[in-house]
């Protein structure tokens, strides 16, 4: 059957982003600053058998981005993951998904952005000073708000090369120290015990997250139902393929010092074979890396704020087009002032800790919603993505989220949880005012 209509307010949207765009998008969103420290982390828990983490987080990934590929090939509306429950099963649940996405990507670009700070200030020490961090937060919102106002062609642009430039450092480590691995440091170890691979999986797992990011924007996406999953899949097998590679430098080289260097663990395998040149660059790729989240992210995530106005959850306010740009300007505004403030309200250990649980939910939420949609046979631009058995996927999916899930700690729950019943009676409120108003009408 036809999927919904799109709302007047996506007209003024231009359908600009193909599959190399999207794919970019997803590759961006994905590789952050966190692949920096990750090598570490899982090496003191699985030693050489670190790859075999990456592996299952790969496999696993695979049920989820299918599910949402399912689910973005028959939506086309802008608001990605949180348009998709929303078509499914309704404004409220719709709601409570855009609320879990609005939670997760506005900690984490908070957090990302605390981290170009510190990063920059270590490269500069000029800006080493909470002044100089609040110029450069200020600086690296405002030109990617800038950027994103002018149009999603820009936008999308400016992914694509920050892209390739993050990338490079990453690149030239991989290439460079795969002529100084060490054989007995990458001798297979055995089997893990179930314990320290769960635990690594739990820390892996959010090292591929960031698809949801990328699909936000798609109602200005061309074709969705060929170009959601091409760039999907593409943008996962390279994020896999790039990880393990880096893990093996990076045990190669260090062998069982690597555990011990964390956050500097790639810097300081860089140095043992290209010397300071290498510090330098990995340190510097940390900075590039973290900005080119930030990118993605502003690019992404101000479109479900633009959503919650087109839906009326918002004022419609949030919802403007801008008249020359033919962009939602004032939810990109929005989205980048609120940003800013969090980045001063934590630190970006405990932002990122607190955008886990959020982002899972939101994941069982989509998983529902593929098999939704799928059930009712919605279309909206071209054949949906469809296969033999396509109905397991989700299910299988949201199986494995249940089990990461079991692995959250009390705080995580109760904090989303807070969120969830405060958004809500914040829905509920929202209704109250409409109905009256619709009734005095």
């Amino acid at each position: 059957m036809p999927g919904p209509s799109a709302p007047k307010e996506e007209a003024g949207l231009i359908r600009a982003i193909g599959v190399p765009g999207l794919a970019a998008n997803i590759v961006n969103s994905t590789i952050g600053a966190g692949i920096f420290a990750l090598p570490a982390a899982v090496a003191l828990q699985l030693g050489a058998a670190s790859p075999l983490a990456y592996i299952i987080c790969a496999l696993a990934m695979c049920l989820f981005v299918t599910s949402f590929a399912m689910a973005g090939s028959r939506v086309s509306l802008t608001g990605g993951l949180y348009a998709y429950v929303e078509v499914a099963f309704g404004r409220y649940v719709g709601f409570l998904a855009g609320v879990l996405y609005f939670l997760t990507a506005i900690l984490a670009i908070s957090g990302i952005v605390q981290l170009i700070a510190t990063s920059v200030a270590g490269l500069i020490p000029l800006l080493a000073t909470q002044i100089g961090r609040l110029v450069v937060i200020l600086f690296v919102l405002l030109f990617l708000a800038v950027i994103n106002i002018r149009g999603v062609r820009t936008g999308a642009r400016a992914v694509e090369a920050v892209t390739l430039i993050k990338l490079a450092p990453l690149l030239i480590f991989i290439v460079a120290g795969m002529f100084f691995l060490r054989p007995e440091a990458l001798a297979w170890p055995g089997w893990p015990s179930s314990g320290p691979l769960g635990r690594s999986v739990l820390q892996l797992i959010f090292a591929f997250v960031g698809v949801e990011v990328a699909l936000v924007p798609s109602g200005e996406i061309k074709s969705p139902a060929r170009t959601v999953p091409r760039a999907i899949f593409a943008a996962l097998g390279i994020t896999t393929v790039l990880y393990i590679m880096i893990q093996l430098v990076a045990s190669g080289v260090l062998g069982n010092e690597l555990g011990k260097y964390g956050e500097a663990a790639l810097a300081e395998a860089a140095t043992r074979f290209l010397g300071n040149a290498g510090r330098v660059l990995m340190l510097a790729g940390l900075a590039v890396s973290a900005f080119g989240f930030a990118t993605s992210d502003i690019l992404s995530s101000p479109r479900i704020v633009f959503a919650f106005g087109r839906d009326g959850i918002l004022p419609k306010w949030f919802a403007h087009v801008h008249r020359r740009f033919r962009t939602p300007d004032v939810a990109i505004a929005t989205y980048a002032t609120v940003a800013f403030a969090l980045s001063f309200w934590s630190t970006f250990q405990e932002l990122a800790v607190l955008s886990n649980m959020a982002v899972l939910l939101l994941y069982i939420l989509c998983c529902l919603a593929a098999l939704e949609l799928n059930r009712r046979d919605l279309r909206s631009d071209g054949t949906p993505f469809q296969f033999p058995g396509a109905t397991l996927i989700p299910i299988l999916a949201i199986a494995v989220i249940i089990w990461i899930l079991a692995h959250a700690t009390r705080k995580e729950f109760a904090f989303t949880a807070a969120c969830l019943v405060g958004a809500s009676l914040l829905f509920l409120i929202r209704q109250f005012f409409r109905a009256k108003s619709d009734s005095a009408a």
